[in-house]
């Protein structure tokens, strides 16, 4: 796990190089709240340093990762960084984010055991998936969100990762999960080096979608496993959905575009309000 850590730490340092020759930025606008061109997509290191951890476990042993993990974690994962990755450079259309997005969420599906599900015979089997689909897809645009101000994303991924972790290991929940969530934690921990406040690397949406994606499938998993209820994901994801669902029904009445792009969430008003990131991600966190 070491040598993860390490590995995680000198990729994104070469990758920054890189992103300023290549012109990888974010240059400020209407929509940000940094002052300077800042090198974005590092998440795609870390999500590829995860994948690679994963590829080389399942193949060689250590860690003893089933099938079904490695496609969710590994191949799903892996769309979900080039598709963010290349969205960071292109900026697609909002039409094929969507159906991107709906991929990934019918590629989790297809991996999982949704048995229990289809006991409630009194709802049609098309709305059960119909829901499924477009609450993942729910939850990796509020994963995207939440990267709006230094270090929050990155924060609460490692926040929400070793939690869940705990969780596992308390309750005698599945140790493959549970190397999933630690393996997470520890790839973003390298990262957040780097994007702690003032962040020098922003994580893009290479990274965003990736821990999403990641974030919406062991949700589902661990819940039809029984090993993490969701009102244990409800409360380590807490603040993550209040923010964005209150800010999109606030949204939704005020703005007559309130789909279009926007800075409007609590932490980014507060980011303004305090001129200090800094003190919201660490204020956040603490939460």
């Amino acid at each position: 796990m070491c040598a993860v850590l390490f590995l995680s730490i000198g990729c994104v340092f070469i990758y920054k190089k890189i992103a300023v020759h290549y012109n990888i930025l974010s240059n400020p606008d209407y929509r940000t709240l940094h002052e300077s061109p800042t090198p974005r997509g590092g998440g795609l290191i870390f999500s590829l340093v995860f994948l690679f951890s994963i590829l080389i476990f399942y193949l060689f042993g250590g860690f003893q990762f089933s099938k079904q993990i490695f496609y969710i974690c590994g191949v799903g994962g892996f769309i979900a960084t080039l598709f963010g990755f290349i969205d960071d450079i292109k900026n697609m259309r909002a039409k094929t984010k969507l159906i991107i997005q709906l991929f990934l969420s019918a590629w989790t599906i297809y991996w999982l055991d949704l048995g229990e599900l289809f006991l409630l015979d009194w709802i049609p089997i098309f709305m059960i998936i119909t829901f499924i689909l477009f609450f993942m897809v729910w939850i990796m645009n509020a994963y995207n969100f939440v990267d709006g101000i230094d270090g929050m994303a990155a924060s609460g991924a490692i926040f929400i990762s070793l939690t869940l972790a705990i969780v596992l290991f308390l309750t005698n929940g599945s140790i493959e999960v549970i190397n999933i969530f630690i393996l997470l934690a520890i790839v973003v921990s390298g990262f957040i080096l780097f994007n702690w406040p003032p962040a020098t690397i922003f994580m893009g949406d290479a990274g965003s979608v990736f821990l999403g994606y990641i974030f919406a499938s062991l949700l589902l998993l661990t819940v039809l496993n029984k090993d993490i209820s969701v009102w244990c994901w409800l409360t380590v994801f807490g603040y993550f959905f209040a923010d964005t669902i209150v800010t999109q029904i606030m949204r939704i009445i005020l703005v007559r575009k309130w789909y279009l792009a926007h800075r409007s969430h609590a932490y980014q008003n507060l980011a303004r309000i305090t001129n200090s990131h800094l003190k919201v991600t660490t204020g956040v966190t603490l939460y």
